[in-house]
């Protein structure tokens, strides 16, 4: 639990967050999505004609990534979007990896004496390059299918918008939709499921996601993460952060809908995607192994499972 103080500080940096948010420019019934390259904006989605499928990404938002290199297979890049109110600033973290030259593991953290949840970033382990929450939970255990080091620790989930990734030792990337799941005989190393699925088939994205009325809130906005893999087989970890207030309140809940960051991850490139736990739970970290310097996006609330990257 926050301590005392703490918790006032959020709670005040919301309410100034709320406060602008009644201020800033009105969202729209069509919103839409800007990018910034070289402190110029660029209109690259509207919702009145957003793509049912991604065939390639979208020059105006990879134009405007600076890849860094973190570590062999490893790179990463920041971006500003702009959107409709209260999220009319978005920061984006995009880590780039290669799954034949790195490993996945997942951890799963339940220390806390009262059972609950307790990874955060700082129980990271020092050799990891990439660190993130993983999946959704329900209580204080993850969401459907969970495998580590070869070995099924529960049991699969089956729903409509539902994605499983399973990875062998050979950085073979498998993902598997929830509405059929079809295990693979052997073989699979590391998988967990999540949902919702933000692409499939090649970079569509689902009716669900498209039409309001089929269980998904098209409207709900939030700070995200996903996961997803595009057509070259590198895997892409996506991170949205408030951005509207220089950074001060970067951990507010406030971010893209749905359809907006299905439209994120299939700018980017993504053939498949699916959103991981995100709001106050995202939380990311990322650390350069030949300086020791890391780079942290905390979250606010303790998760069960994590998903680590260390070399190969």
């Amino acid at each position: 639990m926050l301590g005392r103080r703490r918790f006032g500080q959020r709670v005040g940096l919301l309410a100034a967050c709320l406060a602008l948010a009644a201020g800033a420019p009105r969202g729209t019934a069509r919103p839409t999505l800007a990018i910034e390259r070289q402190d110029q904006w660029s209109t690259w989605w509207r919702a009145d004609h957003a793509p049912e499928r991604w065939a390639a990404a979208e020059p105006r938002v990879t134009r405007a990534l600076a890849w860094r290199r973190l570590a062999g297979g490893v790179e990463w890049a920041t971006a500003r979007l702009a959107g409709s109110a209260p999220a009319w600033r978005t920061r984006l973290i995009v880590v780039r990896l290669d799954p034949r030259r790195v490993r996945f593991e997942l951890a799963l953290d339940l220390a806390d004496p009262s059972g609950r949840p307790a990874w955060t970033i700082d129980r990271a382990p020092p050799g990891a390059l990439v660190a993130v929450n993983a999946g959704q939970f329900v209580g204080s255990m993850p969401w459907g299918w969970v495998v580590m080091e070869g070995t099924q620790r529960l049991r699969p989930g089956v729903g409509p918008l539902s994605s499983a990734l399973a990875l062998d030792t050979s950085g073979t990337v498998r993902w598997i939709a929830g509405d059929s799941l079809r295990l693979p005989a052997n073989g699979v190393r590391t998988a967990f499921q999540s949902y919702p699925t933000l692409l499939r088939d090649d970079g569509s994205v689902p009716n669900a996601l498209r039409a309001s009325g089929r269980g998904v809130d098209l409207g709900h906005r939030d700070g995200r993460l996903a996961i997803g893999q595009d057509r070259d087989g590198r895997v892409l970890l996506v991170m949205t952060r408030f951005a509207a207030l220089g950074g001060l309140a970067e951990g507010l809940p406030v971010g893209p809908t749905t359809p907006e960051m299905a439209a994120v991850m299939g700018a980017l490139g993504a053939r498949d995607a699916v959103m991981l736990d995100g709001g106050i739970s995202a939380q990311m970290v990322l650390r350069e192994p030949a300086s020791g310097r890391t780079w942290r996006w905390p979250g606010w609330r303790k998760v069960p499972m994590a998903l680590i990257t260390y070399p190969r």
